[in-house]
């Protein structure tokens, strides 16, 4: 057991001791109210050696309270020695650079092989828990086939600044895509499709609900009307390719960040993502637009053709600005280096 943390409570309390240590329990502890109401129900407060274990007991203006806090738990997750590229680590944070195939978090159909069962191995032992618990903290997520960058809470402190900055959309996320077809400014299809508009610099704005399909809950839909969660995307071509253009690399960048977010919101634009099995359709690459040999490679993309390129938000504790870029992983950089060379040999 470590040191207790003390605590004075401050002037003008809240009656109930639960509020009180809310208001007054240093911001560094990272003590989320759902914890402390934990800590209180299991006898870990106490004011001159008497255990308080009721959240409605009166405190005052100058009581000095003790939190005794246990140490963190381990997790029922098992650590796996799985191979990590990991961008950056300190005390309480990691950035990884997560390989496409690989599903972030276990759930019932992929109880192992984790992100969160290789981090577990890469630690050792060295995390000093999230929610009491010996974890990392995910604040975001990428699909299982989607590849790049994230970053995963080594403490409470940074887990509870990192969720603030992704609730809040202040954390920076670019996107790289292969797309179906180019998105236009000038194209009216485009144009009058709901919920899409133009900002300057020819960038594609994609805004609208976002909630599970009615029929099939594997699946997101876009809403209208007030229905779902607010969802904004921006695109922006970076290149076309194919005579006439048949496929596009696009930017996306995430003002929120919902489930499958850029995948819908790209068919929705009618630019669904290349290889994409949920949401691409059975939209083709123009068989004369690309030569027969790349036509195959991009035929053959089984994945989503997408990366998480950029990642950037401000250090949960130092406050340090924080932006890390990965490049274009190896099965979608050597299609792009084919339709590249199709470009120019055509």
């Amino acid at each position: 057991m470590d040191q207790p943390l003390r605590i004075v409570i401050g002037e003008t309390p809240p009656p109930r001791l639960d509020k009180a240590l809310a208001r007054d329990v240093p911001e560094e502890a990272a003590l989320s109210r759902t914890r402390l109401a934990r800590l209180i129900a299991e006898g870990a407060v106490t004011r001159d050696g008497a255990v308080l274990s009721d959240p409605k007991a009166r405190v005052e203006a100058g009581d000095v309270l003790e939190i005794a806090l246990p140490p963190a738990e381990d997790s029922h997750i098992g650590p796996e020695d799985i191979p990590l590229t990991v961008i950056w680590e300190d005390a309480d944070l990691v950035v990884v650079d997560k390989p496409a195939g690989m599903v972030v978090h276990p759930a019932p159909g992929t109880p192992s092989g984790t992100l969160v069962n290789a981090l577990l191995h890469h630690f050792g032992g060295a995390l000093s828990g999230v929610g009491g618990r010996k974890r990392p903290g995910i604040v975001h997520r990428i699909d299982k086939d989607t590849s790049g960058l994230l970053v995963v809470a080594k403490s409470d402190r940074a887990h509870h600044g990192l969720a603030a900055q992704f609730e809040a959309h202040s954390a920076e996320r670019a996107y790289l895509a292969l797309v179906h077809g180019v998105p236009s400014a000038a194209d009216p299809r485009l144009r009058g499709t709901r919920g899409v508009s133009m900002d300057p610099g020819e960038v594609v704005r994609i805004q609208s609900g976002l909630a599970r399909h009615k029929t099939d809950r594997q699946r997101q839909a876009v809403y209208f009307d007030g229905q779902g969660r607010h969802a904004v995307t921006r695109a922006r071509v970076l290149e076309s390719y194919g005579q006439p253009p048949t496929l596009s690399l696009v930017e996306c960048r995430l003002e929120t960040g919902r489930t499958h977010q850029i995948r819908v919101h790209m068919a929705h634009a009618g630019h669904g993502l290349l290889g994409d099995p949920v949401y691409g359709g059975r939209r083709r690459a123009a068989a004369r637009a690309l030569p027969a040999e790349v036509l195959a490679q991009v035929e053959g993309f089984d994945r989503q053709a997408l990366h998480a390129a950029v990642l950037g938000f401000a250090h949960p504790v130092s406050g340090e600005m924080m932006r890390f870029e990965s490049p274009l992983p190896a099965d979608m950089e050597a299609l792009v280096a084919a339709l590249r060379g199709a470009a120019h040999a055509g």
